[in-house]
């Protein structure tokens, strides 16, 4: 059996820390979860790898490193109440920062129930973010998604502001689309 403790220490100082990820509470909050939790023993193997893992049909956890650098720049604060759709991994996480967090993992993410969340992470691509998610964000919320239609995706941060919504690329990334949420394609002239 392998050691898991010294391969979830690897994957903090390896794909976490070497990918710009500066927010030592991020570090530790990786350290003392268990990947392998949050997936089928049967692929437990892969709980570290720099890989998208599927943890449920049509479900996938991030990279190690694209969920640690969506959550530093969220900029979670203890206290602050979020929403982790389809992204049980990043939920844990953000409980070990002192978050309250609820979990949405049903089959129609596009329609979560109003709130007002601080803070609201996918775990899982979107063609674009729905409409219901941003509106679930408080003022001064955030919102950190992967939007995809192609091969490469880009993270990215939604504020929620007095006069609107603003919206920032991040990074690339590649995890699969969760079923649903595929980006909408119609005729234009």
């Amino acid at each position: 059996m392998a050691d898991l403790a010294a391969a979830r220490e690897n994957m903090v100082e390896s794909q976490v820390r070497t990918a710009d990820v500066t927010d030592i509470r991020i570090h530790d909050a990786m350290r003392g979860l268990p990947r392998e939790q949050f997936m089928p023993a049967a692929k437990s193997y892969l709980a570290y790898a720099d890989i998208e893992v599927e943890y449920a049909p049509g479900r996938w956890l991030l990279k190690p490193r694209d969920v640690a650098k969506l959550l530093q720049a969220l900029r979670p604060m203890p206290g602050e109440r979020a929403l982790a759709i389809a992204a049980p991994y990043a939920a844990a996480a953000l409980e070990a920062l002192g978050l309250s967090v609820s979990l949405a993992q049903g089959e129609d993410l596009a329609q979560i129930p109003p709130g007002e969340f601080d803070l609201i992470v996918c775990e899982g691509a979107v063609g674009r973010a729905p409409a219901a998610w941003s509106a679930a964000l408080a003022p001064g919320g955030r919102l950190g998604v992967v939007e995809r239609d192609g091969p490469v995706g880009r993270a990215c941060l939604y504020l929620r502001a007095e006069d609107g919504i603003g919206r920032r690329e991040l990074f690339d990334s590649t995890p699969p689309v969760l079923a649903g949420l595929e980006a909408q394609h119609g005729f234009a002239f």
